[in-house]
Parts: structure tokens; sequence; C-alpha cells
């Protein structure tokens, strides 16, 4: 039997073009045990992401992002998609993966942000700091150690070329919390999620998949990192739930092993949400997953 899936990504603003030819390439690469005919779809309309199984949030202007997903009344139906998928309760939440500014906009919250100057989405219980290396001239390439992948059975062990642009990093991990980030929304210079009452929500804690040591500016205040030793580093991937978010630009590398990656996370996820939707369905397989 094929499997068929789509996997769209949010072609509003930014390097929404160059993640669709790394898809087209992880696809032609990508070996699988079952047969799966794979679409990669532009999203501009919740129409359009209303097809997808699975959702990439590219790298660009953040704010421009939220601007205009907001006047295409996509804002909505993007947090459903990430956060509140009630199509099956309390079970599935489809795979999102956000490149820079979209790990912004998957953050629960984010600072040096003026108040109603840009919404998030959410979806990921993390702060991240927005242009935390600086401005464009400060851009930067970096060879990442990227452990999910050096223990990928599937993929090589030889260090990811990563592009920081104007780039956030995850500055704290958040407790996960029902609804809205309430504290957070108190910090000056902080914007947070909306939250929902989701009563088929459960928590889960935030992974850090990637760090990158020693390159960054010392922040003003200190860090407090739930969970890890002080000298970890700057927090450039961080994965929760469905959730998947990088600091750097994959897209803009020919190097296409975490884009093969993720789409081996879309087909599990959607392996399980097959398996979720027969008669028989357990909810603990499921939970094993997302």
């Amino acid at each position: 039997m094929t499997i068929a899936i789509t996997v769209g990504v949010l072609a509003l603003q930014g390097a929404f073009h160059e993640h669709i030819q790394l898809l087209r390439q992880a696809v032609a690469q990508l070996d699988t045990e079952c047969a799966v005919a794979w679409e990669i779809l532009e999203v501009r309309t919740a129409t359009e992401l209303d097809r997808c199984d699975a959702l990439i949030i590219p790298g660009g202007e953040s704010t421009t992002v939220s601007l205009v997903a907001a006047r295409s009344n996509l804002l909505e139906p993007l947090r459903d998609f990430v956060k509140y998928n009630l199509s099956i309760p309390r079970v599935h939440r489809k795979p999102t993966w956000g490149t820079c500014a979209g790990l912004i906009l998957l953050a629960e919250s984010a600072n040096r942000t003026k108040k109603g100057g840009q919404e998030l989405i959410g979806g990921l219980d993390v702060r991240v700091n927005r242009n935390y290396f600086g401005r464009q001239t400060e851009s930067f390439e970096a060879d990442l150690d990227l452990p999910f992948l050096s223990h990928d059975d599937h993929s090589s062990a030889e260090p990811f070329r990563g592009f920081f642009i104007r780039a956030p990093v995850v500055e704290e991990i958040l407790p996960s919390v029902m609804g809205e980030q309430t504290e957070e929304a108190e910090r000056e210079g902080t914007v947070v999620a909306p939250g929902k009452d989701d009563t088929n929500r459960w928590t889960l804690p935030v992974e850090v998949m990637a760090t990158l040591p020693g390159r960054s500016k010392r922040l003003a205040e200190k860090i407090e990192v739930a969970g890890l030793k002080e000298d970890i580093g700057d927090i450039i991937a961080v994965r929760q739930r469905n959730v998947f978010g990088t600091s750097f630009h994959p897209e803009l590398t020919p190097d296409a092993r975490i884009h093969i990656w993720w789409l081996r996370q879309v087909l599990e996820a959607v392996k399980v949400n097959e398996t979720c939707t027969t008669p028989d369905n357990k909810l603990g397989q499921a939970r094993s997953a997302w």
C-alpha cells in the first residue's frame, strides 16, 4: 500500500523556494521501508494548509510573515494546525518545522519585540531572543555538530554547515503550561502566543537538539536553562511534541540531511495517525510518537 503525504511550505515571504527545492532533493534521496507518494505544496491559504500533513515555516522576516498571515486569515488556522488539531482528540498534532524566523513564530514567547508589533503562532515552550547574533552584517557560517543526525543510521556524521542570518537563539526553556505563558507576558519587551482552553492538550518537555558553543555574545542577565548545564552554549535547535525549530537556515545549503531526517519524522507521525484512526485505536502509541 502507498502512503500519500503532503508537505506544505508556508509561502508568504522568505526562503520558501529554497525549502521546496531541498525537500524535492530529500524525497529523491529518501529510502523508506514503505511506498510513499510525497507532494510538496506552497501554502498561502487556509484551504491549502488543510491539505497538509506537515508544514515548514521558512526563514525570512517574522514580523512580515505574521502580518501577512493575519491579513490572509491564516494565523488561527496555523495555530490549530500546530497546537490544537482536534480531528483526533488527545492524539495527534501535525509535524511543523520552523527555521530562523519560523522558530520565532513557533515560540510561545519572544523578547526584544514591541507589544502589538508581532503575533506568534506558538507550539514550543521556549523564549527566543530575536536577532541574538547581531545585525545582517554580523551574519556568519559555522560547522555544526547535530547529534540527531550523527545518531541517525541513515545519515552521515559529518558536521552540518549552518547559516546564521540575523538569527534568533532559544534563550530559555519555559515550563510546559496549559494555555498562555502568563508570566512571560509580564516581561517588558516580550510577546507571547495566545492560549486556548485546550483540554485535549498534554504537556511534554522541550528537547534540546543542538547547541553552538563559544560563538555568541554574553547576555546582560544570566540565563538559567531548566535542567541544563550553564556551559551548554547557545541553543540553536529544539523539539517539543510535533514541533521542531532551528535558529539557522538549512535550506541555504545543498545538504539535504536535516530535511531527510525531518521527512522520516513526518512519515512516522502519519503512520501513527493512520493507526490511531482504526477501530482498535491505542492512545499510548500516539503519545510515544508525539
